[in-house]
């Protein structure tokens, strides 16, 4: 058996959808009763141009790991799509002879999923989808000027050729439910969520808090996380013992920095991306861990992956989110309090009623195990070769 595997980002690319497939991939190994192949066609690593890890791929007989590289792209739709360009020609380049029995195509984007669905189409075999977000309903939020329909348009047509070509759909939230279902009946849906990774289990536990509290924030700085909105105004209305770490990189950053600046805030500093290894210490000697998604609608439906992480360290988690992660949070991690996005009075009041003391997590550990939630993806994506 053959499986071809489309990822844009993979280990070791700090995103979640390069450590979800490294996961995917070692249980499909563990769990095939048959000699598998796999081809996993990638980038070379470039999620955050502060970030560019060594890459030591494996040669094995059963794992072929083809980088692509890509262009230095910044956060705009533009140089984003001529990147993606240039990895959809030369995936198709590097395919073009090749043949396999099913594909496995993770996509946030939507633009990895269509090219799985175009080759799915060319060479007549089963596609597998890991959907992570809806990347129209994003679109029809966030650029909401004229110019944009035709755009709107065009990924409207990508999206219904992509979803009926799958023969089945992974969907990692469940408040993309509604949404996939009205649009494209009849068809074969899971919802498998991200998970948490080995390394983050049995995590020491500090309870101690000293004169200084510590808030970390770790992850994208971007139009969806929208901490340029919150941020600042919050920081200054925060008691001066409160200092404020974040880690990460994106397409706001520098719009971070300047109205940080403009706010003349002081209790902060901003660190790029780091290792897991080096972040779990971050997390250690956090006393909050600070979640944020900006107020549109289509993040109602989204399932952040740092929420995993974050609940898999016992910290306290103060997190502006609305819709189906709201939800998520108050049902099934304790010690988690929610505040509406992007606003700072109830932000404050989220952060300073925290509770330190330890709520171990054991259960949500163990059920949103990673290894356990890509042991019943790998299952799923086999039960296709009949």
């Amino acid at each position: 058996m053959k499986i071809l595997v489309l990822s844009y980002y993979f280990h070791p690319d700090l995103s979640a959808g390069s450590f979800r497939v490294k996961s995917i991939i070692d249980s499909l190994i563990k769990e095939s009763s048959e000699e598998i192949e796999i081809d996993i066609v990638t980038t070379q690593p470039n999620r955050y141009k502060k970030f560019r890890p060594i890459v030591n791929d494996k040669i094995s007989k059963t794992i072929n790991i083809h980088r692509i590289k890509v262009n230095n792209h910044k956060s705009g739709l533009l140089s984003q799509s001529l990147a993606f360009i240039i990895f959809a020609y030369n995936t198709l380049k590097f395919i073009k002879n090749k043949n396999y029995d099913l594909i496995f195509a993770s996509s946030s984007r939507l633009m990895t999923a269509s090219l799985g669905a175009h080759i799915s189409k060319k060479k007549k075999i089963k596609l597998y989808l890991d959907i992570r977000d809806i990347f129209l309903d994003t679109i029809e939020d966030v650029f909401k000027y004229r110019i944009f329909k035709f755009i709107k348009i065009f990924i409207g047509y990508i999206e219904k050729f992509t979803m009926r070509q799958a023969s089945h759909i992974n969907l990692v939230s469940e408040g993309f439910s509604n949404y996939f279902n009205k649009k494209y009946p009849n068809k074969n849906y899971s919802f498998f969520t991200n998970g948490i990774d080995t390394i983050f289990n049995n995590l020491p536990i500090k309870n101690k808090i000293k004169k200084e509290i510590k808030i970390l924030y770790a992850g994208n700085i971007g139009e969806g996380q929208g901490l340029d909105r919150i941020l600042p105004k919050l920081l200054l209305e925060l008691p001066k013992n409160y200092y404020f770490t974040i880690i990460g990189d994106g397409g706001r950053r520098k719009k971070l920095e300047r109205e940080l600046d403009k706010h003349n805030v002081i209790n902060y500093q901003i660190i790029n991306p780091v290792t897991q290894e080096v972040l779990i210490l971050k997390y250690l000697e956090a006393d909050i861990l600070f979640l944020h998604l900006n107020s549109h609608k289509a993040f109602l439906k989204v399932l952040p992956s740092k929420i995993f992480e974050y609940a898999a360290t016992h910290k306290p988690i103060c997190a502006g989110v609305e819709g189906f992660s709201r939800k998520f949070l108050l049902n099934n991690v304790s010690n988690c309090s929610v505040f509406e996005p992007c606003n700072v009075k109830e932000a404050k009041k989220s952060i300073l009623n925290t509770d330190f003391n330890v709520k171990k997590r054991t259960d949500f550990i163990n059920k949103f195990s990673r290894n356990n939630i890509s042991i019943k993806i790998a299952k799923s994506i086999l039960e296709m070769r009949s």
